[in-house]
């Protein structure tokens, strides 16, 4: 992996073992792919509803599943109730990881998380926001680089956060990225990647050894992308299995309106 630096955060432009045609470039400038922009941390505490699906053909979730929205990246998508040990934060509540000297490197926003509180210890202790608090999953949304294509976009997505995740530069994992496929379901024709993380720096036994993230890329009519991001840890007491991942990414679909 190369990497190469956008809008101020690090970017790693997965190279070789990809020959899927490039999509055109997004027209516009080029947006951010890991710096958060500055005080949005926790604007519009308004609560997500109660699950509706909003796109024509979207499947209705299980009952009691929670809706999260994002205005900005213009998509939705739901999780399990809070008795399964999800929360839904309000919108715009954004996570990241930093450097050393605190800069953030990648950053979600309009997230959940998965059973929080199960782990005092991180592998990459340079996290602000909801990041690193323990829980054992996490997802996002995110925009994208106008100047990679789509699939690039989806694997570097799931190859970035499988980094910062779960070591940071500092302690890189391994991490093996899988080839973009097509992903069209609820009107999203867009690109899907899963990255397999193998844990390396394992301060507590509550560091999992091995993690999963996956990716969900399209383009807004804008040009701009719109991205969806899960990262779970795996090899640990009450992991989400990768079966109810792909259940909450069928529930993706653009926000209307």
């Amino acid at each position: 992996m190369a990497l190469a630096v956008i809008g101020g955060g690090a970017f790693f432009l997965l190279k070789g073992g990809d020959d899927d045609k490039k999509d055109d470039k997004a027209g516009g400038a080029s947006q951010a792919s890991g710096a958060p922009a500055p005080g949005k941390q926790q604007e519009q505490q308004e609560q997500p509803k109660q699950s509706t699906p909003d796109a024509a053909g979207a499947p209705a979730p299980p009952a009691g599943w929670q809706t999260q929205s994002s205005k900005e990246h213009k998509l939705q998508y739901d999780v399990p109730a809070a008795g399964e040990k999800w929360k839904v934060f309000p919108r715009d509540t954004m996570l990241a990881y930093t450097d050393a000297s605190g800069k953030p490197q990648i950053s979600m926003r309009d997230t959940a998380n998965y059973s929080e509180g199960g782990c005092a210890s991180s592998a990459n202790p340079n996290a602000i926001g909801e990041a690193g608090k323990g829980q054992l999953a996490t997802v996002g949304t995110a925009g994208g680089d106008a100047s990679l294509s789509i699939q690039d976009n989806a694997r570097n997505w799931a190859g970035n956060w499988g980094v910062y995740a779960y070591g940071g530069l500092g302690n890189k994992p391994k991490i093996e990225v899988s080839r973009a496929e097509p992903w069209k379901q609820n009107g999203i024709d867009g690109w899907t990647a899963t990255a397999k993380v193998k844990v390396l720096n394992r301060p507590s036994p509550c560091v999992p050894p091995t993690a999963i993230v996956k990716s969900i890329v399209w383009k807004l009519p804008s040009g701009e992308f719109s991205s969806w991001i899960m990262y779970a840890d795996q090899g640990v007491s009450g992991a989400l299995p990768e079966s109810r991942i792909d259940e909450i990414m069928k529930t993706v679909r653009p926000l209307k309106g």
